[in-house]
């Protein structure tokens, strides 16, 4: 892909996700506009599939929708709450230090900084940016697989890993598509642009696509 194609894939990609069901997170985010839920919805989402996402934090903020609640439940009662989501008592044990740090570090505020978010447990660069980005609505840019597999095999960035990719979309990818560009690719990602035997034959994006690593498709 040429760079300066971007422009028209982004608004191809508009046109072909408007009716695509958009991720738990951002949904989420685009309702409530709260950095906290957005924070702790987008950690139980780690390699948890959507749909599991979206039941465990909606049953998770019944019980508490802010650090201080939070911090009046112990593991074992988050841990039934989140269950079935990926590592849930790991993730249980670092929604508490969490909570426990924003309230005695950050006066019960979800900090909107992403060095001092990605000191927080549990939290990387990914969780990080979807704070920035649906909580605060701030610049940055979240790169999940989906973000990091697409630009890579479009031939838009060259980078062997999820923060390599970011970085190097932050060099290159306009600022107006910073915020925007995880929910289209992980909706295109999860329709057709599949890890393995992507659907190229029904891609509207084909002629910018260098179809880097793509050894079977459809």
């Amino acid at each position: 892909m040429k760079d300066d194609e971007i422009h028209d894939v982004i608004q191809i990609l508009r046109s072909v996700t408007r009716d695509w069901t958009m991720p738990y997170v951002t949904e989420l985010a685009r309702a409530l506009h709260d950095p906290f839920r957005v924070l702790i919805s987008t950690m139980l989402s780690l390699r948890t599939k959507d749909a599991v996402t979206a039941v465990a934090s909606k049953r998770l903020f019944e019980l508490a929708n802010s650090p201080a609640a939070m911090l009046k439940l112990d593991a074992p009662t988050i841990e039934k709450a989140i269950y079935p989501v990926g590592f849930y008592r790991t993730k249980a044990r670092n929604i508490l230090t969490v909570c426990r740090e924003i309230v005695e570090r950050h006066k019960g505020n979800v900090p909107d900084d992403i060095d001092v978010l990605v000191a927080l447990p549990g939290v990387g660069r990914k969780t990080a940016n979807l704070v920035l980005t649906l909580g605060f609505g701030k610049p940055g840019i979240c790169v999940d697989t989906h973000v990091h597999r697409i630009t890579n095999r479009w031939g838009y960035v060259k980078t062997k890993t999820p923060d390599q990719t970011e970085m190097a979309l932050r060099e290159k990818l306009p600022p107006e598509y910073w915020i925007e560009i995880n929910d289209e690719l992980v909706s295109f990602g999860q329709h057709l642009c599949f890890p393995t035997s992507p659907r190229c034959s029904m891609c509207p994006l084909t002629r910018y696509c260098d179809r880097v690593g793509v050894k079977r498709s459809r």
